[in-house]
């Protein structure tokens, strides 16, 4: 059985609408199971509408932890900041009292605060019962960037899990990411993208090549943990 599923939407609000039905039906399932939750997020423009939605569903948000695959290595209350992007958008209303763990903290530099960020997380239960990934242009996930020092080494599914610090080319800010072993270390992963260009990069990547070429492709062509696409105009 695939482990690979696609869900296309005519706009933006009905795919936000049946994912957050979606991520609370996964996290009540957690919290009935084991009294506690874990949601990890990304930043970027697409999961914005999302988040609104998933604000205003009913679920014992108190035991729900939520943090972030990744973020840049700027002052959390920077427009640049994914920490910034949740707090604004999702942790409000009835989810402001969700227990969020951030990945930037007082180190000067993300090879400097790696460690001290991962002992951070692991006050958040895991497996993450529902992961949320955004992609690139270049086909990076997370802050997993092609051509990036130390992707091999993010991209091994044989690391322990933990967090990466990352320094792109292609990015004006220095990064943390989780590794590739934490996000696999989850129960469902959902691809978030939207628009005509992202599907073209999401086909290509569907497509056999190198993982370093286009970092996505080691989260769709895995087989120990199930993937959602899901797309918008």
């Amino acid at each position: 059985m695939s482990l690979l599923h696609e869900h296309r939407f005519p706009n933006v609000g009905a795919l936000a609408r049946a994912l957050a039905t979606e991520i609370k039906v996964d996290l009540a399932e957690a919290l009935a199971l084991r009294a506690s939750a874990s949601l990890v997020v990304s930043g970027g423009r697409t999961p914005s509408t999302l988040f609104e939605q998933l604000r205003g569903e009913p679920l014992d948000w108190p035991q729900v932890w939520i943090t972030l695959a990744d973020e840049r290595w700027v002052d959390t209350a920077s427009a640049e900041s994914n920490e910034h992007l949740v707090r604004s958008s999702l942790l409000k209303g009835r989810a402001a009292g969700a227990r969020f763990v951030g990945l930037k903290n007082a180190a000067a530099t993300p090879e400097a605060g790696v460690e001290w960020a991962w002992r951070g997380l692991k006050r958040v239960p895991r497996p993450y019962d529902v992961v949320i990934l955004g992609m690139g242009d270049d086909g990076h996930t997370a802050s997993l960037f092609p051509g990036s020092l130390g992707l091999s080494k993010a991209l091994d599914t044989a690391a322990a899990p933990g967090c990466v610090a990352v320094n792109a080319l292609v990015s004006p800010h220095a990064r943390i990411s989780l590794n590739l072993a934490a996000l696999l270390d989850s129960l469902r992963i959902v691809l978030l993208i939207a628009g005509d260009a992202k599907w073209a990069v999401y086909e290509r990547a569907r497509e056999p090549g190198s993982v370093t070429d286009m970092p996505v492709r080691a989260i769709l062509h895995q087989k120990q943990v199930r993937v959602d696409v899901y797309w918008s105009p």
